[in-house]
């Protein structure tokens, strides 16, 4: 029996940009300072690399979706890549051009995440995404999620590369580039943003806890999980999907940079956030989304795992939010830790006990993260788990979405009204 591949979203393939009006091409050179930067790359080249020769085109995008880039080198589809995976997968902010990653170069992107092709391409290097656009895109994205939240010396080069022909940069690492003078100098240069999507508000503007997270009157459920980079956003985005779907308004919450990037409307960057404000930052968040839309319940994105010794941002969501129910993400087939192969990952059944002794809450469900799983484990995972912990349990992806959803409904009966009032 196959195995199936790293937990992903099912979500319909990315569009490639829409064919325009054909205008007068533009080389490299034209597109680049008066210097005529040359294109390089920090992985190695193949045997007949080429400089760029092919004509691109000056697209202008005003009214469309904007298009990126998105660089993952020797990370996708890893660990380590889950902003590229993540954005590949589901993205409301920017049309996903193609991924880099030379070790994957040549494959479709959705072949790698899900065994079904999506048309977005993996390329060997910034030429080879250039040349195959056939245009400069509005984006350069650097989508790994590294530990050290910092840059290389190769992938600094890279990125005021991609300054220089005139691409807008998206930085999600902990290293915040309009900070450093040589990457605010480039993008001044070149009149293009740098966004660094992880860097909070001046410290006179963050935001103290003060309850007022009691008022609050429609459920909020966290998604929670037992290790770090194991599902959540996904399980979260999937969720919040699913109830709309079915007349239940829903609103995510994100809490991480991955989520930011996508386009998720309310959210912030729990792990760049000094502690003293993380749930206080977290409950106006939350106050806001709930104001602006009037949701019927509010799905707020996990970080880390609450029994994690090497994360404390699982902490702070708890705290912040006062989630009325936790939906719990585990991998079955997960060993260890990530990055921690000395750390034992923990059952379901000690992570739901830490949780509901860490806060006044209760776990509604758990959901499964089916990486290194055959379809026969998953189908028996779920038996087991059902059976020992006396809750529900899916695999949002490999199961019905139904599933999920009435997780939700059993825990709170009452937005059962909702599905009812939409489909009569």
């Amino acid at each position: 029996m196959s195995i199936i591949r790293p937990y992903s979203q099912q979500a319909p393939p990315l569009s490639m940009a829409h064919p325009l009006p054909d205008i007068p091409p533009h080389s490299v050179s034209q597109l680049t300072p008066p210097q005529n930067l040359k294109i390089s790359n920090p992985g190695p080249e193949p045997a007949n690399h080429q400089a760029i020769v092919t004509p691109l085109k000056l697209i202008d995008h005003q009214n469309q979706t904007a298009t990126a880039i998105v660089y993952c080198e020797a990370n996708f589809g890893a660990i380590d890549g889950k902003t590229a995976n993540g954005l590949v997968r589901h993205s409301e902010k920017y049309e996903i051009i193609s991924v880099i990653d030379s070790k994957k170069s040549g494959l479709d992107t959705g072949m790698v995440l899900e065994s079904k092709a999506n048309g977005i391409p993996i390329c060997h290097d910034l030429t080879d995404a250039l040349i195959k656009a056939g245009y400069v895109p509005d984006y350069f994205i650097f989508g790994m999620a590294p530990s050290s939240g910092m840059l290389s010396t190769k992938e600094r080069g890279l990125i005021l590369e991609a300054i220089r022909l005139g691409m807008n940069i998206v930085n999600g690492l902990h290293e915040f580039l309009n900070d450093d003078q040589e990457f605010s100098a480039a993008s001044i240069e070149m009149n293009v943003k740098i966004i660094d999507i992880r860097k909070p508000r001046m410290k006179r503007d963050l935001r103290m806890f003060n309850g007022s997270i009691s008022e609050v009157d429609c459920p909020r459920i966290a998604v929670l999980g037992t290790d770090c980079a194991i599902g959540k956003r996904t399980t979260a985005t999937i969720l919040t999907r699913a109830l709309n779907e079915r007349g239940v308004k829903a609103v995510m919450v994100g809490t991480g940079q991955t989520g930011l990037i996508q386009g998720a409307r309310y959210g912030v960057a729990l792990d760049a956030i000094p502690s003293q404000f993380c749930a206080g930052e977290l409950e106006a968040t939350i106050l806001e989304a709930y104001a602006n839309e009037k949701p019927d319940v509010i799905i707020i994105e996990g970080q880390g795992a609450l029994g994690h010794p090497a994360f404390s941002t699982s902490s702070f969501i708890l705290r912040g939010s006062c989630p009325d129910g936790v939906v719990l993400q585990h991998a079955p087939g997960r060993a260890h830790r990530c990055d921690f192969e000395q750390m034992a990952i923990p059952s379901p059944s000690a992570e739901i006990n830490l949780i509901q002794t860490f806060a006044d809450t209760k776990v509604i469900g758990l959901t499964l993260n089916h990486e290194n799983l055959t379809e026969r484990a998953i189908t028996e995972a779920i038996t087991h788990y059902s059976d020992e912990l006396g809750i529900p349990v899916t695999d949002p992806l490999t199961h019905p979405v139904e599933e999920l959803v009435a997780m939700v409904l059993l825990a709170f009966p009452q937005l059962k009204e909702r599905v009812v009032e939409q489909v009569e």
